[in-house]
């Protein structure tokens, strides 16, 4: 299967549109798709989105997915491991990274003054 995102050379992102709350998550995060689609039904395709986190916000339970996801803090804060309340956990600052197979267990999140997330997701095989 070809990769499922088209050519697309530097340009300017619009930050201030295009951004929705994801199936599931709770109000103040939001997603901006930036390439490509995700089939999670059939299995299948690849996505780039960004990721923001509104100051404060947290999810509460851990969470998991059947696709590869890697993720880049690229501004701002993220902690992992909060509790349903939203204390605790480990806090991360920007140029943290991650790779998650599929099945792996996450979660929960939060952020303190907001964060900006890069993530790419696919299945396997690409």
């Amino acid at each position: 299967m070809p990769v499922n995102k088209k050519h697309d050379e530097f340009y300017t992102l619009d930050m201030s549109s295009g951004w929705e709350v994801p199936t599931g998550y709770p109000q103040g995060i939001k997603q901006k798709i930036l390439s490509g689609a995700l089939d999670e039904d059939k299995r299948r395709g690849t996505r780039t989105r960004l990721l923001k986190f509104d100051p404060g916000v947290f999810t509460t339970k851990p969470f998991e997915h059947e696709y590869w996801e890697e993720v880049y803090l690229v501004s701002g804060d993220l902690t992992v491991g909060n509790d349903q309340d939203g204390n605790g956990g480990e806090s991360f600052p920007p140029n943290t990274y991650a790779c998650r197979p599929p099945h792996a267990p996450h979660g929960p999140f939060k952020s303190e003054k907001g964060c900006l997330l890069l993530e790419i997701h696919y299945f396997d095989p690409v």
